[in-house]
């Protein structure tokens, strides 16, 4: 499957949301939508969901239109909505039926990931005696229990304590590997870089840098080195001024890219060196560079 975005507009009465968006994302695949608060991710996933209509412009899934009564979709929100006085299992069914699940299949689907994610005991308790990290695993079922096309995920990460953690990255895996597609909003970007193949990053409601993270990383200058020794006083002073101590290792500005081997040469005859590489940027580096630091932080759009 291929969900596409073509020259998406959207206004808010006289507020511009969304000017000439555009990008696609492929099953089996994870896509990471990249913003700062008011940047146009929450209204990007309401168009692709059919919240709302663009006021311009198309999505379309393999070519044509998306049927909304044909393609599941599975949808994690920043901002929980589930019922906290209600029975777990109750509720989970009922959404569940809400997307288009009997009652029987509803139930054997929310019973088994209840199990998988280790929460069948409270499967008759009410949402508001769970912590907050076992509410979001509850929620995170109402994305997936009725098997959808596409899995969209806004901040899933937010509340989970590092074991949790680790068993969301595990079903995150197991949905791309089944061929999914899977969109990521996140503002942790550990989580984007280990996940994402391709990125969008929005600012003002334009996407102003998209494409593989990977390559991205690449078009940066590979001018710079990435030195972790045991003796970084004798580097720093052969080296000068340009080389640098930051947080656990040295960064060394060459030149130019073409010295690279040479100087990583050189480097591992003269000194104890235990790990030398190309510095690429973070995601986080890029992020910022391409969002601003210095804008004010809007209210979520």
């Amino acid at each position: 499957m291929k969900l596409e975005l073509f020259n998406i507009y959207k206004s808010f009465g006289e507020k511009k949301v969304l000017t000439d968006l555009s990008f696609s994302a492929e099953s089996g695949k994870a896509f990471g939508i990249l913003g700062r608060n008011g940047a146009g991710k929450t209204t990007t996933i309401r168009i692709l969901m059919d919240v709302f209509p663009a006021d311009s412009g198309k999505v379309l899934l393999d070519g044509a239109p998306i049927d909304y009564t044909k393609v599941g979709i599975g949808y994690l929100p920043e901002e929980r909505g589930l019922y906290p006085k209600k029975v777990i299992l109750e509720q989970l069914v009922y959404f569940a039926e809400l997307k288009g699940m009997s009652r029987k299949d509803a139930t054997r689907s929310v019973d088994s990931w209840l199990e998988r994610l280790g929460m069948a005991e409270y499967r008759n308790k009410r949402l508001d005696t769970l912590s907050k990290g076992n509410q979001q695993k509850i929620q995170l079922i109402t994305a997936l229990a009725h098997d959808p096309h596409i899995v969209i995920l806004d901040e899933p990460f937010s509340g989970l304590d590092p074991v949790n953690a680790m068993l969301l990255k595990d079903v995150v895996k197991e949905q791309i590997a089944l061929g999914k597609i899977v969109l990521f909003s996140s503002h942790q970007m550990n989580y984007i870089e280990e996940f994402c193949d391709q990125i969008a990053i929005l600012n003002q409601g334009k996407a102003v840098l998209q494409g593989d993270l990977r390559q991205i990383k690449r078009e940066y200058p590979r001018d710079r080195l990435v030195i972790r020794t045991e003796e970084p006083e004798k580097i720093l002073a052969d080296f000068g001024d340009a080389c640098t101590r930051e947080k656990g290792h040295l960064l060394l500005r060459l030149n130019s890219p073409a010295e690279k081997r040479n100087v990583m040469s050189l480097l591992t005859e003269k000194y104890d060196v235990d790990e030398i590489k190309v510095f690429e940027p973070s995601l986080n580096d890029i992020f910022v560079e391409y969002t601003g630091q210095d804008e004010k932080e809007g209210s979520k759009a």
